[in-house]
């Protein structure tokens, strides 16, 4: 993508009612949605996040066939997100939000107890030792999404990535978390719930068709 266009988007996000680019210094003190996030959506339903969220496909699906719960994605490229925001005003998804941010700030922008389902889609497994800080699964990370989360509350990790498959899975089984489903290849078992199958990111497509196997588990942190 060009600068130009970049610049375009940018500049186009601003207009958008439906996204938030808040500064790291506005995150830090005291962002004016944390807790409050059922005000923003006017109303007191269910909050989904999806992190790491791209061009926003996962978040435009899932508020498409669930008009009863609110859903919000999180990354930190504008540029990306601008085709969901404008996608969720053009079909009028009153249910969608998208926040510029880093994922790490999290509990600064969601309260104790705030959100009731987070899925993670396709993040960088950052397979190398000294990256681990970054891997969106690991002991910290984990950390916070409980803190955000309900006492019932569900997480989903979608990936190709092998390795961040099976690192996941036994660090939820080392800490004692409840593993409700996971599978290797979601598209060969049955079972694979539908909203994991029924919605593809663009990346998830490129994958497909060069064979790669797509993983999923769901999960319910237990601290």
């Amino acid at each position: 993508m060009g600068s130009k266009n970049k610049l375009k988007r940018f500049k186009e996000n601003e207009t958008f009612a439906n996204v938030i680019q808040p500064t790291r210094e506005e995150v830090l003190g005291n962002f004016p949605h944390k807790g409050k996030w059922h005000s923003f959506f006017k109303n007191d339903r269910p909050i989904v996040l999806e992190l790491g969220c791209g061009k926003g496909e996962y978040t435009i699906a899932l508020a498409q066939k669930n008009p009863d719960k609110n859903f919000i994605g999180i990354d930190i490229k504008g540029a990306r997100f601008w085709r969901g925001a404008k996608t969720a005003i053009e079909e009028e998804l009153n249910n969608v939000a998208f926040i510029r941010t880093q994922i790490e700030l999290i509990d600064n922008i969601f309260a104790e107890n705030e959100v009731d389902e987070i899925w993670i889609t396709f993040p960088d497994p950052q397979i190398k030792y000294k990256r681990t800080k970054h891997r969106l699964t690991n002991h910290d990370f984990l950390k916070r999404y409980h803190h955000i989360l309900k006492e019932d509350g569900i997480m989903n990790l979608k990936t190709d990535s092998e390795f961040m498959h099976g690192y996941t899975l036994g660090l939820l089984h080392g800490e004692g978390h409840e593993v409700l489903h996971a599978s290797h290849d979601v598209y060969k078992l049955k079972s694979s719930p539908e909203e994991v199958t029924e919605t593809q990111t663009f990346y998830e497509k490129q994958y497909l068709e060069k064979g790669k196997p797509i993983t999923y588990i769901k999960f319910k942190l237990n601290y």
